[in-house]
């Protein structure tokens, strides 16, 4: 192995040391799918997201311009996450008497918080602060939410849930399409209902989009070769991995970003980079 790919590969196992699940963090749950760009911070470093990728309590996740995220947390919920969000994991434990507690932090985009059929059971205290306005309290349901500017908003799909906004006040959203809407600067509206044909426009921000993403069942992968030195193919990846894409260098000196859930996936992802990057010669593969 020359010194270059022993230096990189020593790098990339550093940071897969770094968010890595380990005895001393409990799992709070994994990445199921993304649609790139996307960002994990973890003790200081940020890497970009991939398919699989285990969270601990502490992390934040980012996504990026026309990005999605799809996580499953340990008791089975799921949370999708939309464009330029940003989200943190205070807190996910099963606690002794056997429930699972979580507290979330939505401090900026789109996000849907869904309990899962087999796990409806589970016992659950789960807290979800969105902005600057909104604190929930979760127990097993479905709900959409969204923090944006200078205004955030709850709207409940199906299900129980308690609101309490920034005037210390807690309000129950207890029938479908309830919506608590917020300004940072004055109290919560009343509530009210969200009109039936928005939810879907709603819905639409934080569903991945087909052709676009990666997931941890894919099996097609874009490779960029034609690199003129180690050097280049040492920034390029760097590059990449700054802006949120999971680059890996292999040991022919080329770049993969793997677990692309179809060619048409593949494909886009590497019209984006032959537009975009000044990339020559990328291809796709399984």
């Amino acid at each position: 192995m020359n010194r270059f790919l022993g230096a990189a590969t020593f790098v990339l196992a550093m940071l897969a040391t770094a968010i890595s699940t380990t005895s001393s963090a409990a799992m709070a749950g994994r990445v199921d799918a993304v649609q790139l760009p996307a960002w994990l911070d973890r003790g200081g470093l940020t890497v970009p997201v991939s398919p699989g990728l285990a969270l601990q309590a502490g992390d934040t996740l980012r996504t990026g311009t026309g990005a999605r995220l799809l996580l499953k947390l340990e008791e089975g919920s799921l949370v999708k996450l939309g464009e330029n969000a940003r989200f943190t994991i205070e807190k996910a434990q099963p606690a002794k008497n056997g429930v699972f507690e979580a507290a979330l932090n939505v401090a900026n985009g789109a996000f849907r918080f869904t309990t899962e059929a087999l796990s409806k059971n589970t016992p659950r205290d789960i807290a979800i602060v969105v902005g600057q306005n909104a604190t929930i309290g979760v127990r097993g349901t479905d709900l959409w939410g969204r923090s944006r500017e200078d205004r955030d908003i709850v709207c409940l799909i199906e299900g129980k849930i308690d609101v309490t906004g920034n005037d210390r006040k807690t309000v129950v959203l207890d029938r479908p399409l309830h919506l608590f809407q917020s300004t940072r600067k004055s109290a919560p509206e009343p509530l009210g209902f969200l009109p039936a044909d928005q939810l879907n426009e709603l819905a639409a921000e934080t569903e991945m989009e087909f052709g676009k993403t990666s997931s941890t069942i894919g099996g097609w992968k874009v490779v960029i070769d034609g690199f003129a030195s180690r050097d280049a193919l040492r920034d390029a990846a760097r590059n990449l991995r700054i802006n949120g894409y999971p680059a890996e260098v292999t040991a022919d000196n080329t770049l993969v970003i793997a677990k692309m859930d179809t060619e048409l996936s593949a494909r886009q992802l590497a019209a984006r980079f032959k537009a975009g990057s000044g990339f020559k010669e990328v291809r796709i593969a399984q």
